[in-house]
């Protein structure tokens, strides 16, 4: 499990992700650039990866 969180960490802070949005139009993520929403972005991780171990126990 901790390999895919930092495999999706790697991802998500590089950026680059495609996928679509609600409209159904392809985007891109952008990466990110600054060090607030760094932590904000492992802290929402953290938390799910927390939630996905509760579930699994």
């Amino acid at each position: 499990m901790w390999s895919t969180f930092n495999r999706v960490q790697e991802n998500l802070v590089k950026g680059g992700l495609t996928g679509r949005n609600a409209n159904g139009r392809q985007q891109r993520t952008r990466p990110v650039q600054g060090i607030d929403q760094n932590v904000r972005l492992n802290r929402a991780l953290w938390l799910l990866a927390d939630g996905l171990r509760k579930l699994k126990a």
